[in-house]
């Protein structure tokens, strides 16, 4: 039997009721027993500064740090700003790569939802956060992507998804999870 896979999760948005956070939340309640996914928050981190990422680092960089290194894979659902990710995800990608040549993120499984009240789905912000993960070293899964449109309406009055979109996140956390068990597996 496979060891579960312990996912980090980063949302780009920070708001309270962020839509993200919630199709985050959505996505964990969907996953399959394979894999289990945290949040990991972000909005506390101080803006990367090589003049402050001195010994001792500041604890919300190594706490932040040592969560990324414990994961066994990350996935990243973000908004779009200005066609491109928010810029706490921006500053969430630094922190974890540094200091040079100890990077969080190497080699870890990734995969990236993007969700927008927009008609293309955040897919600028997808593709753009795509570009910092292929320097990062994390391997994104290709299929299935996943660009949310109109993601105010993903959601009934009670909270739970739209049967539509429900299935569609199913989909998605299933492969990922696939993913995630191909990319990790131990060589005999």
């Amino acid at each position: 039997m496979s060891q579960v896979k312990h996912v980090a999760v980063l949302v780009g948005s920070l708001r309270k009721e962020s839509i993200n956070k919630k199709i985050a939340l959505a996505l964990a309640k969907l996953a399959p027993s394979s894999i289990k996914l945290e949040i990991v928050e972000i909005g506390d981190l101080p803006l990367y500064s090589e003049d402050i990422d001195v010994t001792p680092a500041p604890a919300q960089y190594t706490a932040f740090r040592n969560k990324i290194k414990a994961a066994d894979a990350v996935l990243f659902v973000t908004p779009e700003y200005n066609r491109s990710v928010p810029a706490a995800l921006k500053n969430a990608l630094d922190v974890g790569s540094r200091p040079y040549g100890q990077s969080a993120w190497s080699g870890k499984p990734g995969a990236v939802v993007s969700a927008s009240p927009g008609a293309i789905g955040g897919f600028g912000a997808n593709h753009h956060l795509r570009q910092s993960l292929v320097f990062l070293n994390i391997p994104c899964m290709q299929q299935p992507e996943a660009y949310i449109s109109n993601a105010g309406t993903i959601f009934e009055e009670s909270g739970a998804l739209t049967e539509r979109t429900k299935g569609f996140l199913q989909s998605f956390i299933d492969a990922y999870a696939d993913w995630v068990m191909l990319q990790t597996r131990t060589p005999k």
